[in-house]
């Protein structure tokens, strides 16, 4: 009897103990969570693979970081977004931030990730990212949108996980692209010019050039020029040529890189007698000259197109290009719009070492300045436009680090100089060889060119 007292008994300590585990969990007073957060499944699943890549937006030394100055390497991402001034003009101009706490449609990365430029309605903030990669599945697009309006916060769980295996493609890169409508079927005067669909092989950035003849029979004036490209476009951009005598032939695509990446020299030759038109690095721009002003084209001109593109995916995509250039009548036109075409030949870049060279320009006349853009070969890592004397004197209106793509500037407001004042050309050379650099054609030899636009006083 004595034993059963002592066996019940045990029982009823060990029912007493599993009682008690189970409505006093372990560790009750200080439960650690499995669940990660909204903001770092965005960093892992989207910023990482696909973002912060070397020359993108890995960190600071990026070949690109100079044009957006974002890194979106996971020490960093956070603290570079929300509540983030932007880089990108058109959200400067519209007060919007890399991300808006609460606000998707005020936030520069909702738009940026979104190939359906039709969501922000008439206002381009340049190309959708990722650059050379595929858009954004319907579900990761909604689950950044979600965490953004639910006020982007570092930490928690704000967005349903469950969107990230939504795997349809916000943008069906094969049919959402829609031709650029012509001129004549906006009711407007004007040419639409053509870069055809053509290939870019996997892992492969594809740059070309096609001369497009215009028909005109007769001079025109072209007031406005509206660029239209598929996505993974980096630049389109718009070329004149110098020497006339030295033309290529119409039609014919002719590649800058070769098939193994190697620079085609032949095509490299021609762009030396390039003269900038317009376009740069927002393949989708539309651009008006100013009021009453316009670019005057002679009869039979042509145009060098110059489209760009990335791939970044294992798969081949494609590139297509159009230009509409929108003319007046000539009388309506008060100002002709000229070419500014400042070129400094006596460079000397001694071996090893950086360089900083200067050259002051200036004009006979009063004039104002519509835009401006620069030329350099790969040895040119910074350059800078000054404004030469008057008030102004030594003021940097123009900044660029990218020889192979340089910064466009269109100005909102004309910049006026008066005879005798002029720019200066600040440019940053590291050379890197054994020997002297000196001016000259080749990829071997360095220039230092202003181009852009102005007009008479």
């Amino acid at each position: 009897m004595k034993n059963c007292y002592w066996a019940i008994f045990a029982l009823s300590l060990l029912f007493s103990a599993c009682t008690k585990q189970a409505v006093e969990p372990e560790n009750s007073t200080n439960p650690v969570s499995s669940v990660t957060s909204s903001f770092d499944l965005i960093q892992d699943r989207i910023f990482t693979p696909s973002c912060a890549t070397a020359g993108c937006h890995l960190a600071t030394t990026d070949a690109s970081f100079a044009q957006h100055g974002l890194v979106l390497a996971k020490s960093s991402s956070y603290a570079q977004l929300v509540g983030v001034a932007a880089k990108n003009p058109n959200a400067v101009l519209n007060k919007i931030l890399r991300v808006t706490k609460y606000q998707s449609t005020q936030s520069l990365l909702y738009h940026k990730l979104n190939w359906d430029v039709a969501h922000h309605s008439s206002i381009d903030y340049g190309v959708p990212m990722p650059l050379g990669g595929k858009p954004l599945s319907v579900g990761q697009l909604k689950f950044i949108q979600n965490w953004i309006e639910a006020g982007a916060p570092e930490k928690g769980e704000v967005a349903d996980s469950k969107l990230l295996d939504d795997t349809t493609p916000s943008f069906a890169v094969s049919s959402d692209f829609s031709p650029l409508t012509e001129p004549s079927a906006e009711g407007k005067e004007g040419i639409q010019l053509k870069v055809e669909k053509f290939s870019v092989a996997p892992n492969f950035e594809r740059e070309l050039f096609v001369r497009k003849p215009l028909n005109n029979s007769a001079p025109v004036y072209v007031s406005r020029i509206k660029l239209k490209s598929r996505p993974n476009s980096h630049h389109m951009v718009l070329y004149d040529f110098e020497n006339k005598q030295a033309l290529p032939n119409l039609n014919e695509v002719r590649d800058l890189r070769n098939g193994d990446n190697s620079i085609n020299v032949f095509t490299f030759l021609q762009m030396q007698n390039h003269l900038f038109l317009g376009g740069g690095t927002d393949p989708n721009s539309d651009y008006t000259f100013p009021e009453g002003t316009a670019l005057l084209l002679p009869a039979n001109s042509s145009i060098d197109l110059n489209p760009h593109y990335f791939n970044k995916t294992n798969e081949v995509i494609f590139g297509e290009n159009y230009v509409n250039l929108y003319t007046v009548k000539a009388d309506q036109v008060k100002k002709v719009v000229q070419m500014i075409n400042f070129n400094n030949t006596n460079l000397t870049i001694p071996a090893n070492q950086k360089t900083v060279i200067s050259k002051d320009f200036t004009f006979d006349k009063a004039v104002a300045i519509v835009s401006l853009t620069s030329h350099t070969h790969q040895w040119g890592k910074l350059f800078q436009i000054k404004i030469k004397g008057g008030a102004r004197n030594g003021e940097v209106i123009y900044e660029s680090t990218d020889w192979a793509h340089p910064k466009v500037i269109n100005f909102s407001k004309v910049i006026e100089l008066k005879a005798g004042e002029g720019l200066t050309s600040v440019v940053t050379y590291e050379n890197n060889t054994n020997r002297i650099i000196r001016f000259g054609l080749t990829s071997e030899d360095e220039m230092d060119i202003i181009f852009g636009y102005y007009y008479a006083l």
